[in-house]
């Protein structure tokens, strides 16, 4: 029973001062343990409340049996001061929702990660699961003597249990007061590399630091452990001194964790990273990238959401929105990634646009009412929260200057170990700046979509027109007519045109330093000399710029994927900066398989294979692993394949696409070889999708079996899914469109919102006829308009608008 906003505030204004006691017993493997023990006020005695602890068996309350049904333990007659132990037995999941249990087939070794967030912490203990009933937490978990147990809390202790030795018990000190979805445990035995960090506020001048990950990601780990350590360190120094507040924590560990169903998550003390993130192969530049800002990013949130946590979850926004702005900023301020927003300006900005291109859009700051429960607040987390929020926060740290860290540090300090609001946080800017900050928050967080900032020339003189109702500040660059600055400058545009004097017959770029979140309509000249000479601009961030501008264009049916395809042979195969290199790759890639009919596919394929081919022969290492990849999973040339397949020198995470692409082009004898070879998580998942992926009917039934049998965890299902849909197979899999809409759906119902999630997200996005993109867009919109859990309308909901822009352009 997904907890309601009305009973939320009544709870709060009843429960305060809490403090919860944990134990966790995690040596059986079917199933576990918890005794909790949860102290707290009440501010009416006699009133009545409830715990919530979903899915539980055995349940006993204070020795007896529970008042326990829906999910909550009634809790009547309270006292002014209450102490209530509960003691329960519950399942392990492999969704990632609750007690998560990964069995590594690489050498058997059990994990289990309490994976919480909203509205899940009540899978895996007992709990006032609500943001704004802080408690402190003491735990002690009991497992196998061999294993490592990381938590929220500084590891104190560690002793021997059971006759012969083989449990321990291991202690951590009290944490601070936390919100309940911040709770974690992370148990199995995971190798470290660890280390004292210098901290001017602990009370040795130090506090420990760690990064972990499973025992049979041992060699990744230690290659990779001097960069991880230097990033964090980079990271926390700058966070340290920028922030007014000190680190509230006794610790920083960082794990890998498998299982997860985010990229990260911010427990206080103890990150949890997907473990995908510590990759077999050659990291790509943007696998680079991206661990950096989520390092910085979830770092961010030990003040931004951790030590200041919004009071319901409509203002979860704030935190991701801030944590992402931090994660890019922070990582190229930093942690050396000089080339992070351009990153963001080709992988992040983009999900952003398109969110607010479908129905679900919606206001970056909604009312708590919008949010009446937790589910729907769940659906509503989104692009809109991580990727628009993040570039609108950096118009406007672009517009406050210098006076939006000083906000931000008013608000931490207001509001540390609490909670708060989007109105507490305006108020903090508003004392720092004489800038209109409720109007301006009005204008950009109160509606929705985005402006368009247009160039057109009056006597050849560029003139920018904004067509919106948000005022904006950026840079604007002007060009000759071969791409080179001639010169830049930052203006401000709202309500009135402005005209650029002195930039006659220039080639100008809005927004070239990438500041604010609108589309860019450039007038006929400037963009005929950017199709011509877009890889001579000097700058990536405003080539990335551009090439968005490029992408937006064919997504909105104003250029073809012809178009895109000579784009990428003229500019995309001399471009030497890898993460423009890859992201336009990848982008290049969605839009085939979202817009191409069967018959694009082969010249689509060799311009992507021309591109690869010439960076591989410049012999540039940045580029190497992002043009292998993209190579391996296109290229129709078998033995190509076959050759390298039969080498040495291939990383793993190549072999597998290289044994998956020839999977789909009809051979599969590969896959059994590969499997023998890399018996890790990442073979496990890799060699699910290479099933899926051969083009018979009896393999495509087996995988379709298993994908739709209830036995798949979280990440199992997304690898198989990936491999079902095969590029050239629109024609073979058409008898499971239809199949997956109903028992997709199905599967959903049975599930929780993870899964549910996961089911949406493995919609069929293939290369197929107009005429078969229609059919599956026509029978998507007859299955939502019955019943469709919330999680899942949502995700669907997004794949109908995709599918609509794809048809028509808008």
């Amino acid at each position: 029973m997904a907890l309601k906003l009305p009973e939320a505030r009544d709870r709060a204004a009843l429960v305060s001062d809490v403090h919860t006691t944990v134990h966790l017993d995690l040596r059986s493997t079917e199933e576990y343990t918890v005794d909790a023990t949860v102290r707290f006020s009440c501010a009416e005695p006699g009133a009545s409340t409830f715990l919530e602890l979903d899915g539980a068996r055995d349940v006993t309350l204070d020795g007896q049996p529970a008042p326990y049904a829906d999910g909550r333990i009634a809790l009547d007659g309270l006292a002014a001061s209450n102490e209530v132990r509960v003691t329960a037995t519950l399942p392990y999941v492999t969704d990632g929702d609750g007690m998560t249990v990964t069995v590594d087939p690489a050498d058997g070794e059990r994990y289990v990660c309490a994976f919480t967030a909203m509205d899940i912490a009540h899978k895996v203990i007992p709990c006032f699961d609500q943001p704004d009933l802080k408690t402190t937490f003491t735990v002690s978990v009991t497992g196998p003597a061999h294993w490592t147990v990381l938590a929220n809390g500084l590891a104190i202790s560690q002793e021997r249990e059971g006759e012969d030795g083989g449990a321990r018990r291991f202690s951590f000190a009290p944490t601070p007061p936390i919100s309940t979805y911040l709770f974690f445990v992370a148990a199995g035995p995971w190798v470290s590399e660890t280390w004292e960090e210098p901290y001017e506020h602990a009370e040795s001048g130090a506090l420990p630091f760690g990064w972990h990950a499973r025992a049979s990601q041992e060699r990744e780990l230690r290659r990779d452990a001097a960069e991880l350590r230097r990033i964090t360190s980079t990271c926390f120094r700058w966070f340290t001194e920028a922030f007014d507040p000190p680190y509230a924590f006794d610790d920083y560990q960082q794990v890998f964790t498998p299982g997860l169903n985010w990229g990260a998550m911010e427990f206080p003390g103890c990150v949890a990273f997907r473990d995908q993130y510590l990759v077999q192969g050659a990291p790509t530049a943007l696998q680079r990238q991206w661990l950096a800002n989520t390092i910085a990013h979830e770092m961010a949130h030990m003040w931004f959401g951790d030590l200041v946590t919004m009071e319901w979850w409509q203002d979860t926004w704030l935190n991701e929105s801030f944590a992402d702005y931090m994660g890019y900023e922070v990582a190229a301020l930093a942690a050396g990634y000089d080339d992070a927003w351009t990153t963001a300006a080709l992988t992040r900005k983009p999900t952003g646009y398109r969110a607010d291109l479908r129905r679900s859009t919606h206001r970056i700051a909604e009312d708590a009412e919008q949010l009446i429960d937790a589910d729907t607040a769940f659906a509503n987390f989104d692009m809109i929260t991580y990727a628009k929020g993040n570039a609108v926060l950096r118009q406007l740290g672009t517009w406050l200057g210098e006076d939006f860290l000083a906000g931000v540090n008013r608000h931490l300090r207001s509001h540390a170990f609490g909670n708060a609001t989007l109105a507490d946080f305006l108020d903090a800017l508003d004392a720092e700046t004489d800038r209109d900050v409720r109007g301006w928050a009005e204008k950009w967080l109160r509606t929705t979509g985005f402006d368009t900032i247009e160039v057109t020339r009056r006597d050849w003189v560029p003139v920018l027109t904004r067509h919106g109702s948000r005022p904006h500040r950026f840079t604007v660059s002007a060009y000759d007519d071969h791409l080179r600055l001639v010169e830049t400058r930052t203006v401000d545009l709202d309500d009135e045109p402005l005209v650029l004097e002195g930039l006659a017959g220039r080639v100008v770029v809005p927004n070239a330093g990438d500041e604010t979140f609108v589309a860019l309509r450039l007038d006929d000249h400037s963009w005929e000399v950017v199709t011509r000479h877009l890889s001579a601009m000097e700058s990536s961030l405003t080539r990335a710029v551009l090439w968005w501008a490029v992408i937006d264009r064919v997504e909105s049916h104003g250029s073809s994927l012809a178009d895109l395809s000579a784009l990428l042979g003229r500019h995309l195969r001399v471009e030497r900066d890898p993460v423009i290199f890859e992201s336009v790759l990848a982008a290049a890639l969605r839009i085939a398989r979202l817009y191409a009919a069967p018959e694009d596919l082969p010249a689509f394929f060799r311009s992507v294979e021309e591109v690869c081919h010439a960076a591989l022969a410049e012999d540039e290492p940045a580029l190497e692993p992002a043009a292998l990849r993209a190579l391996a999973g296109t290229t129709r040339d078998r033995d190509l394949l076959v050759r390298w397949l039969h080498g040495t020198a291939l990383d793993q995470e190549v072999r597998w696409i290289a044994v998956r692409r020839l999977a789909e082009l009809g051979d599969p004898s590969f896959i059994a070889a590969e499997e023998e070879r890399d018996r890790s998580v990442s073979g496990h998942l890799a060699a699910l999708a290479a099933h899926a992926a051969v083009p018979t009917p009896e393999a495509k039934a087996e995988a379709w079996a298993r994908l739709m049998g209830g036995g798949l965890g979280n990440h199992e299902l997304t690898a198989a899914a990936a491999g079902f849909w095969g590029w050239e197979q629109a024609d073979l899999v058409a008898p499971y469109l239809d199949r997956y809409l109903v028992e997709g759906l199905a599967l959903a119902t049975a599930s929780g919102q993870a899964m549910s999630q996961i089911i949406g997200r493995a919609f069929p996005y293939l290369p197929m006829t107009g005429a078969a993109r229609q059919q599956l867009r026509d029978r998507l919109a007859e299955v939502l308009d019955g019943e469709v859990p919330t999680v899942l309308a949502r995700t669907w909901n997004d794949a109908l608008d995709d599918l609509d822009r794809a048809l028509t352009g808008r």
